[in-house]
């Protein structure tokens, strides 16, 4: 199997990377390593015949003639633009990136022939303050913040490209993601910026009361999502998440459990609740367990304790 990862540099993309790779597949990566780390695909994949091409998917030329060119079996897209504060700050950035850059995707892999799509979304960002919870792939969606818009709107075009063209596509709407590369020190979520306080020995800052929840799912679990779905033929939108509630105060206290001698001052500290920011997500996954065959094997406290031991 020949693969592209767009965003193949990128936390969840490098580990997707590293497990086709281990499969046999011929992986290309896109990446333009604005975001991503060159330093994610040199831990491994380069030596092992990784190819990195930096290529932006809003140039839909260079695209074109570059899926044309490696011809992959599939494609699995995950460049985005991941920042929701910037979503909101910049809303027509973030639209150009995570729309445009998808139909542009979406486009060159029609002209290329490219057997099978698999595009990466959110699911708490889409469902917003959803009044169902767990939340079924039929919720209404009420984003919040402009990424979470932006990636729906993507989503509608897989559909489109789906009825025109009998593209084989599926949207995967994640949880919220969090493992060893994600960073502390970027547009990360809670996980990764509360081990990196942790290990520098800084408190955590919560934003709002610390009781609004989510649904955290580890990246190797996503990874083996990712890859049922590329050798499925499901179409649609699939949950992939835990099918759990966890607060913020919980990753604290689970936190302060994995690493006593280091969280003597690891108490919160508590700031307004930010604009867009919603109270409680959490995935129904049936649809993955039943169609991809596909569970979240990883619990909350072991998934903490491997990205800590991944956190300088």
């Amino acid at each position: 199997m020949r693969a592209i990862v767009t965003g193949g540099a990128g936390f969840i993309g490098s580990n997707l990377v590293d497990a086709l790779l281990d499969q046999g597949a011929e992986v290309d990566v896109i990446d333009t390593l604005v975001t991503g780390r060159l330093s994610n695909l040199e831990a491994g994949a380069l030596d092992r015949g990784a190819r990195l091409h930096q290529v932006d998917i809003t140039d839909a030329r260079e695209l074109t003639a570059l899926v044309g060119d490696v011809a992959p079996d599939v494609i699995f897209h995950l460049a985005a633009q991941i920042d929701v504060r910037k979503s909101i700050e910049d809303p027509a950035f973030d639209a150009g990136v995570n729309v445009v850059g998808t139909v542009n995707v979406l486009e060159a892999a029609r002209v290329a022939g490219v057997g099978r799509v698999v595009n990466t979304s959110t699911g708490g960002a889409i469902y917003g303050d959803a009044d169902v919870i767990p939340s079924p792939e039929d919720t209404e969606p009420l984003p919040m913040a402009a990424y979470g818009q932006s990636k729906f709107c993507a989503e509608r075009y897989l559909g489109w490209y789906r009825r025109l063209y009998r593209q084989s596509n599926v949207t995967l709407r994640l949880g919220n993601v969090y493992g060893p590369r994600q960073d502390p020190l970027g547009e990360a979520g809670v996980i990764a910026i509360f081990c990196g306080k942790l290990r520098s020995g800084e408190r955590p800052v919560i934003y709002g009361d610390g009781t609004q929840t989510r649904d955290y799912v580890y990246v190797g679990d996503v990874v083996r999502a990712q890859l049922a779905a590329g050798q499925s033929g499901v179409t649609g939108e699939v949950n992939v998440g835990t099918g759990r509630e966890t607060s913020v105060l919980e990753i604290v206290d689970a936190l302060k459990e994995l690493a006593p001698d280091q969280a003597a001052d690891f108490e919160p500290r508590f700031e307004d609740a930010r604009l867009g920011e919603i109270e409680r997500s959490c995935l129904d996954v049936s649809r993955a367990r039943e169609e991809l065959a596909f569970e979240a094997q990883v619990s909350i406290l072991d998934g903490l304790r491997s990205t800590l031991d991944a956190t300088p």
